[in-house]
């Protein structure tokens, strides 16, 4: 669990400082609550701030698969500190992210054993425009969506997360030893060798997977109807309705996941409509659908994973991969009934995109603190329409953090201070002329 999690309830960042962080050699920029606009050239580094912020959220970068490329050309080392002002006292979040060594946290000045212990202290929600590969790209994108989202709601997801990609890893790597059958190493006794040991990682893998897919099908429910009603809210109109649905890369016949049951079935979960939702929160409501609690739906799912990984052994190990667990399921997007990925127009794509950010701060303020949002060059890839739809839906956010190129790209409704990025210096910016035209007599 996170240090501060339980006890946040209004939070936004008032300082970020960077060392050696991307293009900053040495950086300090005060933030207040509000919008705050950071414009100037592309290439100039306004989206390495905001990627620091999110950085000190998820301790990942939403740009960059591993940490080296964050850190400075020609340094050792970058260092990121964020100034948090929160209800109860402030925080400060200081990491060192290092080349070839383990990364450091100190939350408060005080060092940290376990990184992932600052998870929680400060969300966010993220927009940018890779987010267009939650719909149109791999399968991948979008169950690294539900986990982010996941662990930003309950940072105990963290370990289970962990936990499970270590299993697969390793279970790869076993399986990959046995080498193809008729091959060089798929003789009958290494196969009866690694046969013998994949039962006890059968064992982990089910275990670990089952906790993570009920959570992430909870999670689903929880968040289809936001996702509904903000496709609606940024595509204008008609255009809906758009569907969402997890789908599992195995299926049991006595076991029915809870995003594939009848709308308005009860549930009780991580993230279901009643039980006990990720962040520790209770909803009212009765038990599930049938008679079952989070516990037992993570058995049951346990179960069923072991049963599918016995049935596909065979092909696993000719193979050498993992055919069976959360990292082969689907998160499975539609619009009027056909599939988003190949049939969704461009813009409808962008629409449903949004549509899972704002669904995902729905979820994350609601009994909580607001997350800071970030939109990360956004209104450059959208139309008018929606670039106003998106503004006025995110405008009563406690804390906003934009970067656009055009300042005339950012709807008058999201005014605040304004910073010019000029060659890794920050300087004031004038008011944009239309809202000197507006504010005058």
């Amino acid at each position: 669990m996170s240090v501060l999690a339980d006890t946040l309830k209004s939070v936004h960042l008032t300082r970020l400082a960077l060392t050696d962080f991307r293009s900053y050699a040495a950086v300090d920029v005060p933030l207040e609550r509000g919008v705050t606009i950071f414009g100037g050239a592309n290439g100039e580094g306004k989206t390495n701030l905001v990627e620091a912020v999110g950085y000190v959220a998820t301790l990942a970068s939403h740009r960059s698969a591993q940490d080296a490329p964050l850190i400075r050309a020609g340094a050792e080392q970058a260092i990121i500190r964020a100034a948090i002002s929160t209800t109860p006292s402030d925080a400060l979040v200081e990491i060192e992210l290092n080349a070839g060594r383990a990364n450091r946290v100190r939350l408060n000045r005080a060092p940290l054993t376990r990184p992932r212990d600052v998870l929680g202290v400060l969300r966010t929600v993220l927009f940018a425009p890779e987010d267009l590969a939650l719909v149109k790209g791999d399968p991948g994108e979008r169950r690294r969506f539900l986990d982010d989202l996941l662990v930003a709601m309950a940072p105990r997801y963290a370990a289970v997360r962990a936990d499970y990609e270590r299993v697969v890893k390793q279970r790869t790597a076993l399986l990959k030893s046995a080498g193809p059958k008729g091959g060089p190493k798929g003789n009958r006794q290494s196969r009866e060798a690694v046969t013998a040991t994949l039962d006890v990682w059968d064992a982990h893998l089910a275990r670990t997977g089952a906790e993570l897919l009920v959570a992430r099908e909870h999670l689903v429910d929880a968040i289809r109807p936001h996702v509904e009603r903000n496709y609606l809210a940024v595509a204008g109109g008609d255009r809906g309705p758009a569907e969402i649905a997890y789908r599992r890369s195995f299926e049991a016949p006595d076991e029915m996941p809870a995003s594939a049951r009848p709308a308005g079935a009860a549930d009780d979960g991580p993230a279901g409509r009643t039980g006990e939702g990720p962040d520790g929160a209770t909803g009212a409501g009765s038990a599930g659908a049938a008679g079952q609690s989070h516990g037992d739906r993570v058995r049951a799912a346990e179960r069923s994973l072991r049963a599918a990984l016995l049935e596909v052994r065979s092909s696993e190990l000719d193979r050498g991969v993992c055919l069976a667990g959360p990292h082969r399921d689907e998160l499975e997007l539609g619009i009027r009934n056909l599939p988003a990925r190949g049939y969704a127009s461009h813009g409808e794509s962008w629409s449903l995109a949004l549509a899972l950010r704002l669904a995902s701060f729905d979820l994350l303020r609601a009994g909580r603190e607001d997350p800071v949002l970030i939109l990360d060059d956004v209104f450059a890839e959208l139309d008018a329409g929606r670039r106003d739809r998106l503004a006025a839906l995110v405008a009563t956010a406690e804390q906003v953090l934009v970067t656009a190129a055009v300042p005339a790209d950012v709807p008058p409704i999201l005014a605040g201070e304004r910073f010019n990025v000029v060659a890794g210096a920050l300087v004031p910016a004038d008011p944009p002329a239309v809202a000197v035209a507006a504010d005058a007599p």
